[in-house]
């Protein structure tokens, strides 16, 4: 499997350049996608009070696409409705992203060990190639956009291999506030390698076949966000 098949179902990654509706695809769900996108990838930033009749025009669909879409986001927590008044988008709730963290942490544990298991390696080629797509978008002028878009593929493809993508797009559908927190973390000094670093080395424990140091790079790489969760809210009080 490729990357193009990537975007099969809903996707939840915060990263979408040049969108539009396609006629094809039912416009609620792709409006639910961008909008989450655009709040994850905090350029709808926490507080930001949202407009349907904007958003009506932004996207050129009708009222209800957009008020289905703003259900679902609702539902996951990414905005608040006040009837006959107005919805904004939510700040950052430091205990829904722990909870989020503690699934996708026990998940990919899981997937590692047994992926580190698996005699066969070749369903990994898929994770090698992501690793170097994400080598090149931090070389030069790095492209954290993309970037952030490939640690998520970096994770599903690791899920991929061991025919878990369902449960992983459901994991991320819940995962909005602990990734608006890595959104915030991601810009700072050395934070890109550090997460590329941490892939390599999931990916040598996974081809080493030893399933025990595979979690414990697991668990290393998805505990440096919330570590850094106070210095995040004293520098950002505004979104939380």
């Amino acid at each position: 499997m490729t990357l193009q098949h990537f975007d099969q179902g809903i996707d939840v990654t915060p990263y979408r350049r040049n969108f539009k509706i396609d006629r094809k695809r039912p416009a609620a769900t792709q409006v639910y996608e961008d909008m989450r996108m655009r709040i994850i990838s905090l350029e709808l930033e926490p507080g930001t009070n949202i407009s349907r009749l904007e958003l009506v025009e932004h996207y050129n669909v009708s009222q209800t696409p957009v008020r289905d879409a703003i259900i679902l986001l609702e539902k996951e927590g990414l905005i608040d409705v006040y009837p006959q008044s107005k919805s904004l988008v939510t700040r950052i709730d430091i205990d829904h992203a722990r909870e989020t963290q503690f699934l996708r942490t026990a998940f990919d544990i899981e997937v590692a060990r047994q992926l580190a298991t698996k005699s066969d390696k070749s369903g990994l080629a898929e994770a090698k190639a992501i690793l170097t797509a994400q080598q090149v978008a931090i070389s030069g002028d790095s492209d954290l956009d993309l970037f952030r878009d490939l640690d998520h593929r970096f994770h599903w493809a690791l899920a991929d291999a061991i025919g878990q993508t369902n449960l992983w797009h459901l994991i991320m559908s819940r995962a909005g506030h602990i990734d608006r927190l890595r959104n915030l973390h991601l810009p700072d000094t050395g934070k890109a390698n550090r997460i590329l670093s941490d892939h390599e080395r999931i990916m040598a424990a996974i081809e080493a076949s030893d399933p025990e140091d595979a979690a414990r790079a697991i668990r290393g790489h998805l505990t440096g966000t919330l570590r850094s969760a106070p210095a995040l809210m004293e520098k950002y009080p505004a979104y939380f």
